[in-house]
């Protein structure tokens, strides 16, 4: 090999290497991890309302377990359990709270409790089964929201959150099915 075949060698390494350097280098140079680490430091906003539509979503559940509580339908027991659900659920609003306010944003308010009523025709419950049959719905749909909303989020800390939450829905809808004795669904996965 020659002297002016091994700089020509060298040029084209170099020319090539500099044309196939990939997306993840060029942000390593930058000093981001990856091309999702640039996306969600220039999506803020969208978690924001991500994460809003989500504390939408728990107030909503708050509210179904306050109508629930007030409605004189539950027996004592059903009650706590009910109680209990709605403190998870406040929980989980003031989680979702805290994220959004720390991505700069500001958190959705919450309904008056006669509007969370009509929307979720609150005044057709006439029994404790009615009651828990609502719970139930709102509760499997807070599980499937939170596993949509995992992949959409910008800010992959949020995904541990979001998945946490999921989780506790599950576990809500698992309660109260199982309470209202429906049969288990022999078709996995249950939800998502």
């Amino acid at each position: 090999m020659t002297a002016q075949t091994r700089v020509f060698d060298r040029r084209a390494a170099l020319t090539a290497g500099a044309q196939t350097l990939s997306a993840a280098g060029v942000l390593a140079v930058l000093g981001m991890a990856s091309p999702r680490d640039a996306y969600a430091a220039a999506a803020p906003a969208q978690d924001v309302q991500l994460l809003n539509a989500a504390i939408a979503l728990e107030h909503e559940g708050i509210a179904a377990y306050q109508i629930g509580a007030e409605s004189g339908l539950l027996t004592p027991a059903v009650l706590k359990i009910g109680v209990t659900f709605q403190g998870h659920h406040k929980q989980h609003r003031d989680a979702l709270a805290s994220a959004v306010r720390r991505l700069g944003g500001e958190p959705v308010a919450a309904k008056a409790l006669g509007d969370y009523a009509s929307e979720l025709g609150a005044s057709g419950l006439k029994d404790q089964a009615g009651v828990m049959k609502l719970a139930l719905k709102l509760e499997r749909g807070a599980a499937n929201a939170y596993l949509g909303l995992i992949p959409s989020l910008a800010q992959t800390d949020l995904h541990l959150l979001a998945a946490r939450m999921a989780g506790d829905e599950a576990y809500h809808a698992a309660i109260l099915g199982g309470a209202l004795s429906e049969a288990i669904p022999q078709n996995a996965p249950i939800f998502g």
